[in-house]
């Protein structure tokens, strides 16, 4: 896994997308800096999971609701409109541009 690389670009798109739960108006506490390195880390192992060397955004957006969804905690306005993580994230997701 040490080998698989992940290029710059999506080390950035990574860093904006933790930083945003940080900033969403739906999202009461956002990730912390440690939740980019867990997505990295499960975006390299996805791609080596799949027999390649290298990194895409595909990973990246796979990987993002299962390691966020337990590291951001909604308002409880959100939460009383039934809204859930994975939908706050998905969301994040759409108002980002994704490298390519």
């Amino acid at each position: 896994m040490r080998q698989v690389v992940i290029e710059e670009k999506l080390l950035q798109f990574i860093a904006r997308l933790v930083t945003s739960t940080r900033s969403h108006k739906s999202i009461y506490l956002g990730a912390s800096p440690r939740a980019s390195l867990a997505i990295m880390v499960s975006a390299k192992a996805t791609a080596a999971l799949q027999g390649r060397d290298f990194v895409t955004p595909e990973d990246i957006l796979e990987m993002a609701a299962p390691v966020l969804r337990h590291r951001i905690i909604l308002t409880p306005e959100k939460e009383m409109e039934g809204s859930t993580e994975d939908d706050v994230i998905k969301e994040i997701i759409q108002s980002l541009e994704i490298p390519r």
